[in-house]
């Protein structure tokens, strides 16, 4: 059984490329998830106690996760936890190993730029020498898919009105879901 977790720290080390069984991609890292205090005593933040945890992230995740992190990055974590016993000749002890879900920047410390990876059957279109289709915003569709239970919805905003000021949001039925 695995626990959901949510972290925020830093990449300590560089990224290891590793792959599946079958060729899949895996980056692997480790992230510091620090506690800072602020000692009212002494007027300043202090650091607690540490916390390291061993991460996975496979296939697509893993691929962006190698292309865009490097070690140092603030970043926000979600996925699933596991402790895992360990023994050598010398000592035993408990590791934290965390299985990614998802992963991105902490945008309290910068900014970062968002690139939407090509769809696989793109690729490979592209591969054979046909010309791949324009981008679509199909991936960013409501839930369902098409017209489907959207209940006439539609999008209104960043798109719809560039520069209008007006903002995102998603106009239609007044019912939830």
């Amino acid at each position: 059984m695995s626990d959901h977790i949510t972290l925020v720290g830093n990449i300590v080390g560089e990224l290891e490329q590793r792959s599946t069984r079958g060729g899949g991609p895996i980056a692997a890292f480790r992230i510091a998830v620090g506690e800072r205090r602020l000692d009212r005593e002494r007027g300043e933040w202090v650091d607690g106690h540490t916390n390291y945890y061993n991460v996975s992230a496979f296939g697509d995740l893993g691929a962006h996760a190698l292309h865009s992190l490097r070690k140092g990055q603030r970043v926000v974590l979600a996925g699933r936890l596991r402790l895992r016993e360990w023994e050598n000749e010398a000592k035993r002890g408990v590791s934290a190993d965390v299985v990614a879900d998802a992963i991105g920047h902490d945008l309290r410390w910068g900014t970062t730029r968002f690139e939407k990876a090509a769809r696989s059957s793109d690729s490979s279109a592209a591969a054979n020498g046909q010309e791949a289709d324009e981008p679509t915003d199909e991936a960013w569709a409501l839930p369902g898919g098409g017209d489907e239970g959207a209940g006439g919805a539609e999008m209104v905003g960043a798109e719809a009105g560039a520069g209008g000021g007006a903002p995102l949001s998603v106009a239609g039925e007044s019912r939830p879901f």
